[in-house]
């Protein structure tokens, strides 16, 4: 088992890339190469950049490949609202609550690697 996934952060960031899928085998067809495209590659680069801030040397580049997964995370975010204006008729409830649980273990794991560089 790799490092990366033994993380909690990783591993509901997992889950955020599966729900996510689900979801978009329910957009319009027409949106293949527009939001569908965009919104794979937002939610494969959560997990991507957590995966590869562990093989980093360092606890400072670590947490700099948390803070490009935590922006990739909002773009995720951004990417559902446009889905909930443009179709309103697709629930997006699971995949934002999802969302929810992996910002706030992301903003835990880059908190905890600030105090640690504070002692």
């Amino acid at each position: 088992m790799y490092q990366f996934e033994k993380l909690k952060v990783w591993q509901e960031s997992l889950i955020l890339v599966r729900v996510t899928y689900l979801l978009i085998d329910k957009l319009p067809k027409s949106e293949r190469f527009g939001i569908t495209d965009q919104l794979r590659r937002s939610v494969t680069s959560i997990c991507l950049n957590i995966a590869e801030g562990c093989g980093s040397n360092s606890r400072t580049e670590f947490k700099r490949f948390l803070q490009i997964g935590k922006k990739s995370l909002y773009e995720t975010m951004a990417i559902f609202k446009i889905i909930n204006t443009l179709f309103p008729e697709i629930n997006t409830d699971l995949q934002i609550k999802q969302i929810d649980i992996v910002g706030k273990l992301l903003n835990g794991l880059i908190n905890s690697i600030n105090r640690e560089s504070n002692n």
